[in-house]
């Protein structure tokens, strides 16, 4: 029977090449001049330091942006609010990897509400996906890469 795996992994080698893009152009933007603010990897998340509020919002959209060009989807980045500590402000940003449970059964609710002859079982932070025809199973991508659930999906190990 074919089947594949619906999975959620994020390159984290290129989370810090986008991480060293962003310092790289944070170092040559005028409006930075002079102030303390920086870009810093460690542990799988990216910590932002800045001197004020709208310079970490800057830097936000000047690190998506860095993802956007290394291939990295920016939806499965999870920004915490921003913390001041003195004269510093600092805020993290996490990336969502693999699938939680609860977006797993909202995934098998979706095959199932539109009635697909497949069987989806959660296995972990996967899914897999079974079904007879090779047609349904390129339906249920179809319909999984159209639901909007709030993170990037990547299909695996699709097998006749």
């Amino acid at each position: 029977m074919p089947s594949f795996d619906i999975v959620s992994e994020i390159n984290m080698e290129e989370v810090r090449n986008a991480t060293e893009n962003a310092s790289r152009e944070l170092s040559t933007r005028f409006d930075f001049r002079g102030i303390e603010a920086s870009f810093e990897y460690k542990d799988k998340t990216v910590l932002m330091t800045a001197e004020a509020e709208f310079q970490l919002q800057q830097m936000e959209s000047m690190f998506r942006g860095a993802c956007a060009k290394r291939g990295v989807d920016t939806s499965s980045m999870d920004v915490k609010p921003y913390d001041a500590h003195g004269r510093t402000y600092r805020q993290s940003i996490g990336f969502k990897e693999g699938i939680e449970q609860a977006v797993a059964k909202k995934i098998v609710k979706l095959i199932k509400d539109n009635k697909m002859k497949v069987q989806a079982s959660i296995q972990g932070d996967e899914l897999r996906v079974t079904g007879k025809k090779r047609d349904d199973l390129q339906q249920v991508i179809a319909l999984v890469k159209g639901a909007d659930l709030g993170q990037p999906f990547q299909y695996k190990n699709f097998r006749d």
